[in-house]
């Protein structure tokens, strides 16, 4: 029996708006607030795909190798706190329509493919803190990191040693 992995769909914020991210963070939330996702696993999630066997990866690799659609700009001007989830996330007040596309397509053709797809709406956003146990405060409005994205990625999660990892194992660009 082949062995499974943890995957998902996912954004990749570029290495400069990680970092930027991460200072921004550090300036605005005391260090008690929660677990900080370090910027390497900085992520806009698409569709999670759960544990899935190499057969199935190998189907949704080659059907998202098929989307054909335009890149678009993402602007990451919101903020805000789960407390059920216990996650801070940064996000957008207006998804682009390109983004909100691309999510859809790619978790419907999952939920097809028999990956667990969750009955929540698409919300999207970044996790920039976890296991926040109280109520933070969050930043007024006025930050925004806007970007292009040109491609979208395949990873894997994996936990090891206390740590969670996100390893890239395909991209795909959009079409311009």
């Amino acid at each position: 029996m082949s062995e499974s992995k943890r995957l998902f769909f996912a954004i990749e914020p570029p290495a400069s708006i990680q970092r930027q991210i991460v200072r921004w963070r550090a300036a605005n939330f005391p260090a008690e607030a929660g677990r900080p996702v370090t910027a390497a696993n900085l992520h806009l999630t698409l569709a999670f795909l759960g544990e899935v066997s190499a057969e199935k990866q190998r189907a949704l690799a080659a059907m998202a190798g098929r989307i054909r659609q335009p890149g678009f700009t993402l602007n990451l001007d919101d903020a805000g706190q789960w407390l059920r989830s216990r996650v801070v996330w940064l996000g957008t007040r207006q998804p682009p329509r390109g983004l909100l596309q691309l999510a859809n397509m790619l978790r419907a053709q999952a939920a097809r493919s028999g990956c667990y797809q969750s009955p929540q709406p698409f919300h999207p956003h970044i996790t920039l803190l976890r296991n926040t146990g109280h109520a933070v405060a969050i930043p007024a409005p006025g930050f925004n990191w806007a970007f292009p994205v040109t491609e979208f990625v395949l990873y894997e999660s994996s936990f090891s040693q206390g740590r969670t990892r996100y390893t890239p194992l395909t991209r795909w660009t959009l079409s311009e």
